[in-house]
């Protein structure tokens, strides 16, 4: 069977499946189509992964089936045996880090000697736009104080290496993404525990001290550990550089499934709401990264970057701050959702980018077609 035969057909099935849930969702059945449901998710990835242009969607979509299975199978995703499954998410985060950190080199730094303004717009875009508007969400949300101030957790939190693939799919800039996500992430256990304690200390008590140093424990020792390794290794472990990536991705998404689970219960008492405000707080965070970029100067390039930068937050590590806290089951619920629904929403907007020549390189193409 030739293989695009194969992706149809996966994509017909899913078709078939979704049609399926919706008969039994409108005879009452909800309750019994969850089979239905994961099916179409992972038929729809397969399809999906046939197609160029559809293949970045692969890893959202599978993420949904695996919340699917922890929606309606919680039990097998909390714990097993006497082991809480919320242990694992700490140590998942600190393999992503290390990731990062054998993927990273000094040189990632230099982005700051080369371009101090883009890396300066970018952080504090990042470290202002965000918290401020996760405050106001949380603030007009009426959900409890400890979910809602996982809006807020989010919004505090640094970007991840998502943007950093979004950023190269944008063909925004890509050194300076690396640059703002590296300055981010190093500033967090610093920066996160204060704009917490500002504007979430409302809704849930925060100790600055205690959650600088379990981020540090989730950032810096992993991402140090990286940088170390590719300093010695550099060269010599070209099949680390191949396999993290994926480890990430699985990573990603076992948290998410485990948070999930442990969140089922408020999850779906608030789920189309939290939906829906993650939704604003994430397209509020591409519009006005992009414009205040715009606002100071930046040229096009720059600002698809900074946007990104912006939009896209590490829900891992958001995760990971919330289980620290004892609250994963609350405060790690905005997180879980925020994570999935920003690799659909930037993916869209970096395919949309990608066909959309910057205006800058545009006009430099006709004044060079001029001068010839």
């Amino acid at each position: 069977m030739k293989k695009p035969i194969i992706y149809k057909i996966s994509l017909g099935l899913a078709v078939l499946s979704l049609l399926i849930f919706i008969a039994m969702a409108l005879m009452d059945e909800l309750s019994g189509a969850g089979l239905s449901m994961v099916s179409f998710f992972v038929l729809l990835a397969l399809g999906f992964s046939g197609y160029r242009a559809l293949r970045g969607y692969v890893f959202a979509v599978l993420i949904f089936a695996g919340v699917t299975l922890s929606l309606y199978w919680p039990q097998y995703f909390v714990q097993v045996g006497e082991f809480k499954l919320t242990n694992l998410i700490i140590p998942l985060i600190q393999i992503i880090m290390f990731g990062m950190g054998t993927s990273m080199s000094i040189k990632d730094f230099a982005g700051v000697i080369k371009s101090p303004k883009g890396v300066l717009v970018g952080v504090v875009a990042q470290l202002a736009i965000m918290p401020l508007v996760g405050y106001g969400l949380a603030n007009l949300s009426g959900f409890t104080p400890e979910i809602a101030a996982g809006i807020i957790l989010i919004g505090c939190s640094p970007s991840g290496v998502a943007s950093n693939v979004m950023a190269y799919l944008a063909k925004a800039n890509l050194a300076l993404s690396i640059t703002i996500t590296s300055i981010a992430t190093l500033l967090a256990p610093f920066v996160t525990p204060l704009l917490m304690k500002l504007l979430a200390g409302q809704f849930v008590e925060i100790d600055v001290l205690a959650m600088m140093w379990s981020i540090t424990k989730m950032i810096i020792l992993p991402i140090g550990a990286g940088l170390l390794f590719n300093h010695l290794l550099h060269g010599r472990t070209k099949w680390l550089d191949n396999v993290m990536p994926l480890v990430s991705m699985l990573a990603i998404g076992l948290i998410i499934i485990v948070i999930t689970a442990a969140g089922r219960d408020s999850l779906l008492d608030i789920g189309a709401l939290l939906l829906l405000l993650v939704l604003v707080h994430n397209l509020f965070g591409y519009t006005l990264g992009y414009w205040f970029a715009r606002l100071v100067g930046m040229d096009e390039r720059d600002s698809r970057t900074i946007s990104i930068e912006v939009g896209m937050q590490n829900g891992g590590l958001a995760s990971g701050i919330a289980n620290t806290l004892g609250k994963i089951a609350t405060m790690g619920l905005a997180p879980a959702v925020f994570g999935p629904l920003m690799n659909i929403t930037g993916s869209i907007l970096a395919s949309y980018w990608h066909k959309k020549i910057p205006r800058e390189e545009t006009r430099g193409r006709q004044t060079l077609h001029e001068r010839k």
